[in-house]
């Protein structure tokens, strides 16, 4: 019975310890999962002005903007990033990353997206 008490209790203190520690990779996942999908229209700085921007008729987000993004939920921009733009009533410009991406990748570009509109500021 102790044993079984013991060995519940440090399960339950890996699964917190290995979510925290997820949470902390997530911006930094993020981050180079956003190089490799999203500058080359919202930009290295995330401004929105990456190389296929001059050539595109509705401009990509700009994420450091901290207003603008701060209106978006995080459902919003996982929505987005999954669906495409059109899905979110958004530019059908933004493609639909979900046969490329697994939850988990789009989740920790939502927390990179966070980290990027707030450091702005």
């Amino acid at each position: 019975m102790i044993k079984t008490a013991v060995t519940t209790a440090l399960l339950a203190q890996l699964a917190l310890f290995t979510a925290a520690a997820q949470a902390d990779e997530a911006p930094a996942h993020g981050k180079a999962l956003y190089k490799i999908y999203c500058t080359q229209c919202h930009g290295v700085n995330g401004n929105g002005k990456g190389v296929n921007a001059a050539f595109m008729p509705i401009q990509p987000r700009d994420h450091t903007d901290s207003a603008e993004m701060g209106a978006r939920t995080d459902a919003d921009l996982f929505k987005a990033i999954k669906e495409g733009g059109k899905a979110v009533n958004k530019s059908v410009l933004m493609p639909n990353w979900g046969a490329n991406l697994s939850d988990d990748d789009i989740q920790a570009l939502v927390a990179y997206l966070r980290e990027l509109c707030c450091k702005a500021n």
